[in-house]
């Protein structure tokens, strides 16, 4: 199994190219964001009005690094909403000019993930050699959704909800594999599942920067996931959602190419890439997903080691009916640890 990896520039101070050499053979894509673009995450390289003028020379400095290793880079036009400039020749100008850009200075792209079919309808125009991917964050769960827009998309990321039944993503690949399509998915998300806030939440993301300097409501939790984890009777939920553990990947080999890590705004990128790479991982799952939950479920934390051996087989074949299968609720006796 091959990995997408999402690049950030680690506090540390550890370029993120180190991280990808050591695991390279386990890599197959980096994914990323321009400076200044929206993404569908805050911008990089500004954090509250400071703006770090390295940063585009940091980044196009590590993709070149990244390339000579053989990785294939994948820039995001990510955004929920590019606003008035949606279907504008602005947009289509500003796509054109980072493309050009990029093939001058690093060696150009090999993919294009984007929630935008203005900008899908942009690459394939000006950019046919490069692969347009759908992101995840259009929701594109079944082949209708995927040959409605077929001839703007190369491949897709399915939707969350649906990757853990296992025998439906071999249906979505068979359609793929018919129509000259690829499939990929997202490993370690830890939003619920059908999460009803995510598209409300995922533009509070984007916009962290401008939220973060406006007066808010006070005294309220805008997220269905944090406000939920704070009654132990709904904690089920978090098994219920749409990760897979580093210990099941291997069930979607010769189904899923490539696997998407999300690491862009993860606190330890170089241990959910070592997870996933090895396979293995022996300490608390929440640590690994992004968004993680590690302190809604403190002092209490799930032992990753500690899960039943039929989990994958369960609940990759459910029904999703989680009010009358009580199976989750039962795992999660099994892994919730207490914290020594």
């Amino acid at each position: 199994m091959k990995f997408a990896v999402g690049y950030q520039v680690p506090d540390n101070g550890e370029g993120f190219c180190e991280i990808v050499k050591n695991y390279h053979d386990s890599i197959a894509e980096l994914y990323f964001a321009w400076t200044g673009q929206p993404s569908g995450r805050a911008k990089l390289g500004e954090k509250r009005g400071l703006i770090d003028w390295t940063a585009q020379e940091r980044l196009e400095y590590e993709l070149v690094e990244i390339k000579k290793l053989g990785v294939k880079l994948d820039i995001l036009f990510n955004s929920n909403c590019y606003g008035a400039h949606a279907v504008s020749a602005k947009l289509e100008n500003e796509v054109v000019s980072i493309l050009e850009h990029l093939a001058d200075t690093v060696g150009g792209v090999d993919i294009v993930t984007t929630t935008s079919l203005a900008v899908a309808r942009t690459v394939k125009k000006f950019f046919p050699n490069i692969e347009v991917r759908a992101s995840v964050n259009m929701r594109i769960g079944n082949v209708n959704s995927m040959s409605y827009v077929s001839g703007l998309f190369d491949s897709f990321y399915i939707q969350r909800d649906f990757q853990r039944n296992i025998n439906y993503v071999r249906d979505v690949k068979q359609w793929c594999s018919k129509n000259g399509k690829s499939l990929f998915m997202l490993a370690n998300s830890g939003c619920l599942f059908c999460c009803p806030g995510q598209s409300f939440h995922d533009n509070l993301v984007a916009h962290d920067a401008e939220i973060d300097e406006t007066k808010n409501i006070e005294n309220w939790t805008p997220h269905v996931c944090w406000n939920l984890y704070k009654k132990r009777e709904n904690w089920p939920a978090i098994l219920q959602s749409t990760w897979i553990r580093p210990e099941d990947i291997h069930n979607y080999e010769g189904i899923i190419p490539v696997m998407k890590l999300a690491t862009r705004m993860h606190s330890h990128p170089r241990m959910v890439i070592g997870a996933y790479a090895n396979q293995s991982f022996s300490g608390n799952l929440l640590d690994l997903f992004e968004p993680g939950f590690s302190s809604a479920f403190s002092p209490y934390y799930i032992d990753n080691k500690s899960f039943p051996d039929d989990f994958f087989e369960k609940t990759s074949t459910c029904s999703k009916n989680c009010e009358i299968c009580k199976y989750c609720a039962d795992a999660l006796e099994k892994v919730i640890k207490t914290t020594p």
